[in-house]
This record gives C-alpha cells, structure tokens and sequence, in this order.
C-alpha cells in the first residue's frame, strides 16, 4: 500500500506542478506571483517532479508554439502527423530540448516573460539530477515493495511528466467532447477531471487559453487546481488575472 500511495502523491504532487508553474503560469501568465514564489516554485517543481523535471523556460516556450501551431506541421506535439504516441512524445523530447538549450531560434513572442533560471535549469534537468532520483525511486521501491506487481510501477515513477503529456497531448486530441468549435481536434477528455487536475479540459483551454479555469463551461466541469489557486489568492499569494471567467459554450 505504502508504493501505491507513493506514486499517487508523486502523480499528483508533479501534475499540480507542472498545470500550476509550468502551464498557467509560465506559458499564459494567467495569474502573477513574487519573484520569490516563482523561484519556489522552481524548486518545489524539481522536488516533486524529480527524474521528470521540466524547465519552465523550455515547457513554456513550447506551449505557446503548440497554440499557435496546434494541428499544423509546426505543432510540437500532434496526433495528425505522428504514426503513435511514442514517436510524437519522442519528438516533443527533442523539440523541448532544443528550445531549453536555446539551440534553435524562437520567435520573440513565444519567449516573452516566459521564467527562465538558466543555473538551476542547468542543475536540475542534468543526468546527475535524474539518475539520482531515479535511484532514490528504486531504493525505495526496494524498501516498502511487498507484492511483485508493484514492481510495475517503478517505471511510472521514472517517467511520471510524459505520462501525463501522453494523456493530453495524444489521447485528448483523440477522445471526448466539444464545448467550442476550434481550428484544432483539442477534446475535453473528461467530464469531471479526477485524473489530470483540469488539464483534461483540453478543448475549453484551446479556446481559452488565458483563462485560469480550465474547467466551469458545464456544471460539471471542475477544475481542482483552480479551485487550489482560489485558496493560494485568498493568502494573497498569487493574483488571478480574470479572464472570461465563465465562457458559454457554443451550440453547434
């Protein structure tokens, strides 16, 4: 029970990370924070990411590409011009990599007041960072493992951030339901987003991609990790930038 709960809190601990930092904050700015908070974060993505971490810069550079590209040969990541999710997540790894290491030129508005720590980026997503975790994972495992099937999670564990891009990025271009009419195949993969913390909404954030409510166009369409951002402004933590708050879903 102790690996099951383990890879529970690393799903959800990670996601919240990386839909809070790494997606509305870092790529659509949808709410603002201290510089202090947003290097905290930065921290906090590393700890609960580990073997997975993402840099803000690369993700959020990336992502504005991806909507401005979505479904185009341009997409960094799209279902209609890879043969599987594997080689489309394989070319998301070299296309993240490439913008994080500033090996390739970007366009200007796709870099701008994106966060960037170029020092602890350096550090957090080298080799030494992720075996390192990785070993802490295994160790782990090795400790509190008393069934043979929990073996089968390790490697969830060690691949935890494109799991969750899979989902999104393949699955819910694929499977689910409209509120809006877009340019792209995005799909709302759930009805209530128990799974991915509001990221499944992928057809309401492709029509509004400022919005920090993913969720809230049906009634049932709870977003969690706005409701968590709700609670963070009411400690004046962060402020909410209140775009389109509750959009009415088209009739088509």
């Amino acid at each position: 029970m102790t690996i099951v709960i383990f890879i529970i809190v690393l799903w959800y601990s990670g996601l919240f990370f990386q839909t809070f930092f790494l997606h509305r904050y870092a790529a659509h700015q949808s709410f603002r924070m201290s510089k202090f908070g947003e290097k905290l974060c930065f921290v906090l993505t590393w700890i609960t990411q580990g073997s997975n971490y993402l840099s803000a810069y690369g993700y959020g550079v990336m992502h504005r590409m991806h909507h401005a590209f979505a479904d185009t040969e341009e997409d960094p990541h799209s279902p209609k011009y890879d043969p599987n999710l594997f080689a489309m997540m394989w070319r998301t790894k070299n296309i993240y990599y490439n913008i994080n290491n500033e090996k390739i030129d970007v366009e200007q508005k796709f870099t701008k007041n994106v966060p960037q720590w170029k020092a602890f980026d350096k550090f957090a997503s080298s080799w030494v960072s992720r075996i390192g975790w990785g070993v802490f994972y295994t160790v782990f495992f090795v400790i509190f493992a008393n069934h043979w099937w929990e073996w089968l999670l390790l490697p969830v564990a060690y691949m935890m951030a494109p799991i969750h891009g899979v989902i999104i990025n393949w699955f819910a271009h694929i499977y689910g339901y409209t509120n809006f009419k877009v340019s792209d195949t995005s799909k709302n993969l759930l009805r209530f987003d128990w799974l991915m913390m509001g990221e499944a909404y992928h057809n309401n954030h492709h029509k509004h991609g400022g919005r920090p409510n993913f969720g809230g166009v049906r009634w049932h369409e709870i977003d969690p990790t706005y409701v968590i951002m709700l609670g963070l402004e009411k400690l004046k933590l962060i402020k909410l930038n209140r775009i389109a708050i509750k959009p009415t879903r088209e009739k088509f």
